[in-house]
């Protein structure tokens, strides 16, 4: 099956219309977006000029650090909700602050500020994590650029990704084209064509969640945790088979990695979060 490079639609590079978006404090624009530069560019959350640039139904929307919060342009209806998930607004960073202690305070402390993003797309944050599968972050973020360049629509500064349909009717070979192992394509186009209810995840609990991603193809507990960690924001979600979260458990703790998720309940999301940066953030 046939497709093309996407189209490029016309964009701004000036914004004249701003909005402040206030956020939840405290906030750091800088650690809280620099994932989205910290193994290379990523099209789809892309940086120009210091400026966070994402696809929202067919628009390039801006997001600018800005005091109190951040300026968006343009910023409505439809975009506040998406803005508002991917810069990690879900996060109770009051509480976890108040309940840390030991080697996580000192974390809290180093990355105040800190929201983790999340990623509003249920499809590309599972496509994402199959990318990721036992290969390093930089290739993880190549690969997905190449994919989203093959089969997303650049939209102004930013690149749509691409769509659920979109993968639906791509060849596994398409996918190996870009960078995909044969075993990886299949498992893409196979959630693509499956009949789960992405969307529908969001209201069931943890261990359903984890049962019907771990279901499909190709798809085992790290992506499932990761999904509920972040694209759902859910505060137990413990990725225990990250290995940079098993050596910062050891390193850290002196414990295996199973043995400090029970002891950082309820806020293991957070504190996986703030263990993994803590790696990147001198």
């Amino acid at each position: 099956m046939g497709g093309g490079r996407g189209r490029r639609r016309p964009g701004r590079r000036h914004f004249a219309r701003l909005t402040l978006l206030r956020l939840p404090e405290p906030y750091d624009y800088a650690l809280s977006t620099s994932r989205f530069q910290a193994f290379g560019t990523d099209l789809a959350n892309r940086f120009v000029d210091g400026v966070l640039h994402r696809a929202i139904g067919g628009r390039d929307v801006a997001i600018a650090a800005a005091p109190g919060g951040v300026d968006i342009a343009p910023l409505d209806d439809e975009t506040r909700p998406v803005v508002m998930t991917l810069l990690g607004t879900p996060f109770d960073l009051d509480g976890f602050y108040a309940w840390a202690d030991g080697p996580i305070r000192g974390l809290t402390e180093r990355l105040r500020g800190f929201r983790p993003p999340l990623q509003p797309n249920p499809f590309e944050a599972l496509i994402t994590s199959i990318t990721a599968q036992q290969v390093s972050l930089f290739s993880a973020v190549a690969i997905r650029n190449r994919l989203i360049e093959r089969f997303g629509e650049q939209i102004g500064e930013a690149w749509a990704f691409p769509t659920r349909e979109r993968i639906a009717h791509a060849h596994e070979n398409e996918l190996f084209a870009v960078g995909f192992t044969h075993r990886k394509a299949e498992y893409a186009v196979a959630l693509a064509r499956s009949d789960v209810d992405l969307d529908a995840l969001a209201l069931l609990p943890d261990d359903e969640v984890r049962a019907t991603i771990t279901a499909q193809r190709g798809l085992g507990p790290w992506t499932a945790e990761w999904f509920l960690a972040r694209h759902l924001a859910r505060p137990q979600a413990w990725p225990a088979g990250d290995l940079v979260l098993r050596k910062a458990a050891l390193s850290l703790y002196g414990v295996d990695v199973d043995e400090l998720g029970l002891q950082l309940h309820p806020f293991q999301n957070l504190s996986a979060q703030y263990l993994l940066m803590g790696t990147l953030v001198p």
